[in-house]
């Protein structure tokens, strides 16, 4: 229960996110940072799958643990950059850019891990679904802002309450209308944000959400915690090391050295890539889902739980410290 209350932090993380991209920064940023992103999540992926197999773990294992790596986290990266940086300057664009392709692609690896585990699923069927629903989403959502919201806003905007519970569910409502056509609930609360940030009240809407996005994040790593069964920790801790060292250091190196090809700055590119350079929230949550439907062993799943839960502590003090 806890867990599923501090998912919830996630999807106004996501909301919020939404509310302070204009829409035509966020189509020129994804472009630049597609080749990036695939470049990039093609090498965690190798690097990953590696290091399991030297562990004598089963080809199974390895490529469900090296996707788990391909994808660093939303809530460090952007909890830990000002907001001016974020907002304003290349490297928030930019960081947005990867962040949100490495969602898609994390949403297409949890779509993989669910049609795998139900009989006779159809993955192919639920891929081209999900695919025709986002611009469905997109549209309907453009639609429904421009004439519903907007002049409710217009009309009521003297209360400050009906605002505030006006933009929580349209956030949660759009949420739930991504994960029923096949996306994921983040994906949901990103288009709700963004479908809105034009409109003046969006920063408005963004201050007062921002006490309870931190409530529910911090409920979310609780959880995170309290899952972790500590002792099973003896059988994984050497590959969970070995495998969170080279998250670490594989990570910063890679996206440098990828962001540096794409003609960014140097002193840019390295800080992109320590802000970048831990294991993710989804992650976790691939770790979860594929130990529930069986897919890996034990030891395969508590060894991503380990090696993110390292990673997330190290990264955040590494960049913390060094880029203040």
């Amino acid at each position: 229960l806890l867990a599923d209350i501090g998912h919830i932090g996630i999807i106004f993380l996501l909301f919020l996110l939404g509310l302070d991209m204009q829409p035509q920064v966020l189509w020129s940023t994804l472009r630049k940072s597609t080749v990036v992103a695939v470049a990039s999540s093609a090498v965690f992926l190798a690097m990953g799958f590696g290091v399991v197999k030297l562990f004598g773990y089963s080809n199974a294992d390895a490529l469900i643990v090296g996707a788990a790596m391909m994808f660093s986290s939303t809530i460090i990266g952007i909890k830990l950059l000002p907001t001016t940086v974020l907002h304003h300057r290349h490297i928030g664009e930019l960081m947005i850019g990867l962040l949100l392709l490495q969602d898609l692609l994390a949403i297409i690896v949890l779509m993989v891990l669910f049609s795998a585990s139900s009989t006779g699923g159809n993955m192919g069927k639920d891929l081209a679904l999900s695919l025709l629903g986002l611009p469905l989403l997109v549209g309907g959502a453009l639609l429904v802002v421009r004439f519903v919201l907007l002049p409710l806003i217009a009309r009521f905007d003297r209360f400050h309450e009906y605002i505030f519970l006006l933009a929580l569910g349209w956030c949660l409502g759009l949420a739930e209308a991504a994960k029923a056509v096949g996306l994921s609930e983040e994906i949901g609360a990103f288009i709700a944000g963004i479908t809105i940030a034009t409109s003046p009240i969006s920063q408005y809407i963004a201050v007062n959400l921002k006490p309870l996005r931190d409530f529910f994040l911090i409920l979310f790593f609780f959880a995170v915690g309290a899952r972790f069964d500590m002792s099973m920790l003896q059988h994984v801790w050497l590959p969970a090391a070995v495998l969170a060292t080279l998250v670490l250091t594989v990570k910063p190196t890679t996206y440098r050295w990828l962001l540096k090809g794409v003609s960014e700055k140097r002193s840019l590119a390295w800080d992109l890539g320590f802000r970048l350079g831990q294991a993710s929230e989804f992650s976790l949550l691939i770790a979860y889902v594929a130990i529930g439907a069986a897919l890996i062993s034990e030891e395969a799943s508590l060894l991503i739980q380990a090696t993110t839960i390292i990673t997330l502590l190290a990264s955040s003090y590494i960049v913390v410290l060094n880029y203040p």
